[in-house]
């Protein structure tokens, strides 16, 4: 029987796409995690840190305006 000789070689060239997408979802996982700590109830000791220029402010109260579906009725 013949041998089966498979030539692939190790080097940082075969894992620069694996390092590509893990600095990207570091990346993206430090930003979605600043901009929820910045929008949450902050802890003790940091009520009053103001909220940096970058981070967008989230409203996520309702309108006063908008009607309550139990009161709305259909006839």
């Amino acid at each position: 029987m013949g041998s089966l000789a498979i030539g692939f070689t190790v080097g940082a060239g075969n894992f620069l796409p694996f390092y590509g997408v893990l600095l990207l979802g570091l990346i993206a996982a430090v930003s979605i995690g600043l901009i929820a700590w910045y929008n949450s109830k902050r802890p003790p000791g940091w009520e009053n840190a103001d909220r940096p220029s970058f981070i967008p402010n989230l409203n996520l109260e309702e309108p006063a305006s908008a009607p309550n579906p139990d009161e709305t009725t259909d006839s």
